[in-house]
């Protein structure tokens, strides 16, 4: 493959990331459009189901990605990805009624999976070995997670809500285009004998779990018949699903990666950074709307700040890597950055100025782009050839399992915190109370946050201490050795 082939290529699958990204979060900006049009009773009741039906599907079909590309290849399952993406998109943009978008959006995940997941196994094949692709995809992602409701609003407001469904076919009909005809990528090993059980017992784990998340306090009390039987349901998938990967001529997810240090740290370095993100993002969203009044479509301006972090350090620290400076050091500076940020939001009151939050979400930024992506680094060069594709869905995998872990923990913590203080009083009717009841709601749910806040910054303390744990071997000429022989 020529060199400018080459950087078109790399091109295109960030162009594939943001395009995934933006989809996974571009619909919370148009939610009210899509009520008023679909269903101005029931909708709302139904609306945590588009992103939940999005994440299931993307989620439940990770592992089985990422063996798919070591058997056939990642530019032919990219395709498939894509296809069955933009399949998802033209259906959505046509539904009639939230029970179509939901299932719509269903099949749009099971192409959006692929799509982040898939592009991160081509990157790897398509760089450079002093080149940090990853890092650059970590970037590119966490800037389109950030700007992604700031675009959904803008096509709901001045076009239609189904635009941020139809504004993907034009863009991903021009990633399929330059696949077929620029990527020129090693083909798999061509075994046949796919571990769909095991698939589909990661499937269902993973979604036990998502769903664990999603009830859980909200739609069932936490200690229900129904959720302790889903989540009884959920351990025993995972019993088996261990049970089936030990076992297996075939594994999708061979437990032999967890013996190589740089990859078992990595799964949970990136699953502690997925649950300390859902503990920042989340809950800054939720202090800003309910503490500060600001509306739902402003609040994600606030996120512009952590993208902007994102970007500018990334930028930064691919350049101090390729002067020497280790990628354990760039890890552990993430963490301590994050970490930072989450104690300095963890401060934040009722009257904490709205700037001191950006500058707070800045330095967060700046910690995440030192994370996301240098971990799939990691795990991708301390991954033997042939196991690439199931090692970069693995990093994936682990992050989806710390974001529902964070949602549900952080969730926990909130509710708790905050009954404590104001019993009697739902956390949904703050924003319903006047006079002297509110400001005392609003002071004690402000506390609560800072709680998660600070639960939060814990997280990313542990991810500190395991960063650090990184040997100096983890650099990149010693791992392309190994990975050669």
């Amino acid at each position: 493959m020529t060199e400018s082939r080459r950087k078109l290529g790399m091109l295109l699958c960030l162009v594939t990331i943001v395009l995934a990204v933006l989809d996974m979060n571009i619909v919370s900006a148009a939610t009210v459009p899509i009520v008023r049009d679909l269903d101005p009773v029931h909708g709302v009741d139904r609306l945590p189901w588009l992103v939940s039906a999005f994440a299931l599907a993307a989620t439940a079909l990770l592992p089985l990605y990422g063996k798919l590309c070591d058997v056939h290849g990642a530019k032919r399952v990219l395709i498939g990805a894509v296809g069955t993406f933009l399949v998802g998109s033209a259906l959505c943009g046509t539904a009639g009624s939230m029970e179509q978008l939901i299932a719509f959006r269903a099949v749009q995940g099971i192409g959006g999976g692929g799509l982040m997941s898939v592009t991160m196994v081509v990157m790897a094949q398509l760089k450079d070995p002093d080149e940090d692709g990853g890092g650059m995809g970590g970037i590119v992602a966490g800037g389109g997670m950030a700007v992604g409701p700031l675009i959904g609003g803008l096509l709901a407001d001045h076009l239609s809500w189904r635009w941020i469904f139809y504004v993907n076919l034009p863009i991903g009909l021009a990633v399929l285009a330059g696949a077929v005809l620029l990527l020129r990528l090693p083909a798999g090993t061509g075994r046949r004998g796919l571990d769909f059980l095991g698939a589909t017992l990661a499937a269902a784990f993973a979604t036990g779990l998502l769903l664990i998340t999603e009830w859980g306090g909200r739609t069932y009390g936490w200690t229900s018949p129904q959720l302790l039987g889903l989540a009884a349901a959920t351990v025993l998938a995972f019993v088996l699903f261990l049970r089936r990967q030990a076992t297996a001529p075939d594994p999708v997810l061979p437990l032999s990666l967890f013996r190589i240090p740089e990859i078992r740290i990595g799964f949970a370095l990136q699953g502690l950074v997925g649950m300390g993100m859902m503990g920042a993002i989340m809950y800054v969203m939720l202090y800003l709307q309910v503490a500060r009044g600001v509306a739902a479509t402003s609040a994600g301006l606030y996120l512009i700040p952590m993208a902007v972090g994102m970007t500018a350090i990334g930028l930064v620290v691919n350049r101090l890597e390729a002067r020497g400076v280790s990628v354990r050091a760039v890890l552990a500076s993430g963490a301590l950055c994050s970490g930072a940020a989450l104690l300095l939001l963890g401060l934040s009151g009722p009257g904490t100025s709205l700037w001191l939050v950006r500058a707070d979400l800045l330095l967060l930024g700046a910690g995440l782009g030192q994370l996301i992506g240098h971990l799939i680094s990691v795990v991708q060069l301390a991954a033997p050839a042939h196991q690439l594709g199931v090692a970069t869905t693995g990093v994936r995998f682990f992050q989806t399992l710390g974001s529902a872990l964070g949602a549900a923990v952080f969730g926990t913590v909130l509710a708790r915190a905050f009954a404590a203080n104001e019993p009697g009083v739902p956390l949904g009717a703050v924003g319903r109370l006047t006079g002297a009841a509110r400001e005392h709601a609003v002071a004690v749910f402000v506390d609560a946050v800072d709680t998660v806040f600070l639960s939060a910054a814990g997280v990313m303390a542990l991810t500190l201490l395991l960063a650090l744990r990184l040997r100096p071997a983890a650099e990149h000429g010693e791992r392309e050795q190994a990975r050669a022989v």
